[in-house]
């Protein structure tokens, strides 16, 4: 579970992939964020998780696909784009949880990816969609601990509303450990 946690951690903050701060960026300069952020990752938290509650991951799945196609065009990063992105890591890490509890030849009955090859590929989307607008990967790794600090509970409680005394405890070690981990 830590290595699956850490690899989307790796893949959505894109290592290597995008310029760190201080680092020669392509021509475009980073994009300024002008809206509440955390406001806008706990409306896409909340979206998503209406979508995965009442239809289904596969529905959430083709949500989160035309939002990147329609968001994406935009030659400027912007609040929707930007919410596609939280919602796909948070449908993700909620996928990957679950996959990664399946023996391969259940996930093979199934006919679903390994939660390794998941993260992967949610990995290559979020480095194609930062790289698209130059965020540059200490912007992406801040945005990936606001997604977990302000959308990750408001998902979990939309996803699983029975679920509220272990959301409140989740959250309450975030505001008090923001950099906390996973232990194996």
């Amino acid at each position: 579970m830590l290595k699956r946690a850490a690899a989307i951690a790796c893949l959505f903050a894109a290592a290597g992939h995008l310029p760190a701060a201080g680092e020669d960026a392509p021509a475009a300069t980073p994009p300024a964020v002008t809206w509440d952020r955390p406001a806008n990752i706990r409306n896409a938290a909340e979206r998503i998780g209406n979508i995965q509650r009442t239809r289904g991951a596969e529905a959430a799945i083709k949500f989160i696909d035309a939002c990147y196609r329609t968001h994406g065009l935009a030659s400027a990063y912007s609040e929707p784009f930007e919410a596609c992105i939280a919602q796909d890591y948070l449908q993700t890490k909620l996928l990957t949880r679950i996959y990664g509890k399946l023996s391969p030849e259940a996930l093979r009955k199934l006919g679903a990816p390994t939660a390794d090859a998941m993260a992967q590929a949610m990995g290559r989307r979020i480095v194609a969609a930062f790289s698209q607008y130059n965020v540059t990967v200490a912007e992406a790794e801040s945005f990936k601990a606001e997604v977990d600090r302000h959308g990750l509970p408001v998902f979990l409680k939309t996803v699983f509303p029975n679920a509220g005394r272990e959301i409140e405890t989740l959250e309450k070690r975030n505001e008090t450990k923001p950099d906390s981990r996973e232990k194996q």
